[in-house]
């Protein structure tokens, strides 16, 4: 059987690593707001171009406090994409905005610039666009549209630690970005962790408010705030992974290059690269009209498919009752029918990417 994610080669290779990490935490008796948390902060900030890097609990708390610090909340719109994990637009409920969806570009799965000029409004306070299976969206044209109509970018990068758009980071356009280290992503904790980028003084001190309680100084609480502090074990372990993350990045990058090759003559959208793009590459992500057949006949050879996302979010059972239906977003729901995640993560073996190539060649024969 060849998964489409296997996490315990990664740690049996750094295994006595991880727990030197882990006894050191646990040596110092320091589990919250310490040493290793700072140290990790400096270290992603300096990897993703920004001033500032606050960690917090999850990729969820992190898209939460963004919102938070930018003060959006009810009666505010945020323009967000169609087709993403829930957590993209949950979190705009959860500050009591109402997200507006965009449709996606059908090649990169990033949501449309065109879309989202023609949904902002004048409830509008943001925009959050997501880089999907690690490529970026476009950036450039995303910020563009919202400086000039004084609106916020908050980036969710959460899959796309490491890729760049026109030279620049991922995480370092937007006026926030947000990270997830769930344990499945490019750089993945032993448990939920998050992070959340921004290069404005500002917004950086109110976010380490708003983390922890709200609180300035200890006892003394400015704001309401929540509880979501990245833990120093997580940190501790999160360093000890980050050391690898550029090597891992090109092994993804290889192997999205290979399966390129090995499929390049079959019936089948294979991910695209644009030109400005740095793709990271979570995910290697086709499309199949046939898409459950497809997978049905993986499995049956031994090889491991997910779909993210079977749904795309306005058809989620939560906003349905808003939802007009597929005709506004036809391309999020094409997607959604369509896509399949081949195995591609660092430690897959080459005779494994050729086993997948020669198994999805016969499954479409």
């Amino acid at each position: 059987m060849i998964p489409q994610l296997d996490l315990q080669r990664q740690h049996a290779a750094l295994r006595e690593e991880l727990l030197g990490a882990a006894a050191r935490v646990l040596g110092s008796s320091r589990f919250v707001l310490g040493e290793e948390g700072r140290a990790l902060e400096a270290e992603v900030a300096e990897l993703c171009g920004t001033r500032h890097a606050i960690g917090v609990g999850s990729g969820t708390d992190a898209l939460r406090l963004a919102l938070a610090a930018l003060e959006i909340g009810p009666g505010d719109e945020v323009v967000t994409t169609a087709f993403s994990f829930i957590a993209s637009a949950s979190a705009i409920l959860m500050a009591g905005a109402t997200p507006v969806f965009a449709d996606i570009e059908a090649d990169t799965f990033a949501i449309d610039p065109a879309e989202v000029e023609r949904l902002l409004g004048p409830r509008t306070r943001a925009v959050v666009p997501v880089h999907l299976y690690g490529h970026p969206a476009a950036l450039d044209r995303l910020c563009a549209l919202a400086r000039a109509r004084g609106l916020a970018v908050i980036e969710d990068a959460a899959q796309a630690i490491g890729a760049t758009y026109a030279g620049r980071p991922v995480g370092s356009w937007g006026d926030l970005a947000c990270l997830s280290f769930y344990p499945t992503k490019n750089l993945g904790a032993c448990g939920d962790a998050g992070m959340i980028l921004t290069s404005r003084d500002d917004l950086a001190l109110r976010l380490r408010e708003l983390r922890d309680h709200g609180s300035a100084e200890r006892y003394r609480h400015v704001r309401l705030g929540f509880c979501s502090r990245l833990d120093e074990l997580q940190a501790a372990l999160l360093r000890v992974k980050l050391r690898r993350l550029p090597a891992w990045t090109e092994a993804r990058r290889r192997i999205a290059e290979r399966y390129r090759e090995l499929l390049a003559e079959a019936p089948l959208g294979l991910p695209v690269e644009r030109p400005a793009a740095r793709h990271v590459y979570h995910q290697f992500t086709v499309r199949s009209s046939q898409r459950d057949l497809l997978a049905k006949r993986l499995a049956e050879a031994g090889v491991g498919t997910a779909v993210h996302y079977p749904l795309p979010i306005p058809g989620q059972p939560i906003f349905e009752r808003g939802s007009r239906g597929a005709a506004d977003w036809p391309r999020a729901w094409q997607a959604a029918r369509e896509v399949l995640s081949l195995p591609c993560f660092p430690e897959l073996a080459d005779a494994e990417v050729e086993a997948v190539g020669r198994a999805v060649r016969r499954a479409l024969e």
